[in-house]
């Protein structure tokens, strides 16, 4: 791996060197976004400390899940702020049911739309192919009707990982589009800071 494709992150304190897109691939994808078209895979963003859902959470009560932070809702934010300062048309905004995920996407794009097969699978394994196989259909189905604008599915790690193999930080954006007759390709990945 050359110089241009790697970065420092530090996480937890610790400094790691790890893969990154290099600038021209983020330049592109910022194009190819601008065109519309592009279905955008969101992570939610910083949550308060935690892993996965306390225990006995509810969908119906976001008192009992794990939300966004402050520093989540700025970045939340920033993102809408950064789209459309990059001309990025969104057309529809599907999220999650997770009070995490709704949050994020009233917040940077003022609008969204529950669906059920981009609910987190962490607790239910089990679930994580079919959800993951009704996502990736409604996907390839973009090919055949073009949307104008863009299409974002805001959802969890666990569920991008199932779609595309990469796990993504909170607030990170994977761009993908249909490849074939039933895979998918990731275009480029963006974080908004």
């Amino acid at each position: 791996m050359d110089a241009r494709r790697r970065a420092w992150v530090v996480v937890g304190g610790a400094a790691l060197l790890l893969p990154a897109w290099s600038r021209a691939a983020e330049a592109e994808t910022w194009a190819a976004l601008r065109k519309g078209g592009q279905v955008i895979l969101l992570r939610h963003s910083a949550t308060e400390p935690g892993l996965g859902d306390p225990a006995g959470y509810k969908l119906d009560d976001c008192k009992t899940q794990r939300n966004l932070s402050e520093a989540g809702r700025e970045q939340s934010r920033a993102l809408g702020a950064r789209l459309r300062a990059q001309r990025v048309p969104i057309e529809r905004v599907y999220t999650s049911p997770w009070c995490r995920c709704r949050e994020t996407a009233q917040l940077a794009f003022g609008k969204a739309e529950d669906w059920e097969p981009l609910g987190s699978t962490f607790d239910t394994p089990h679930l994580e192919g079919a959800s993951a196989e009704t996502v990736k259909k409604r996907i390839l189905a973009y090919s055949i009707v073009k949307p104008r604008g863009n299409v974002v599915m805001v959802t969890h790690n666990v569920n991008i990982a199932a779609l595309t193999k990469l796990s993504v930080g909170m607030g990170e954006m994977v761009v993908v589009r249909p490849d074939g007759c039933c895979g998918l390709r990731v275009e480029g990945r963006l974080r908004v800071e």
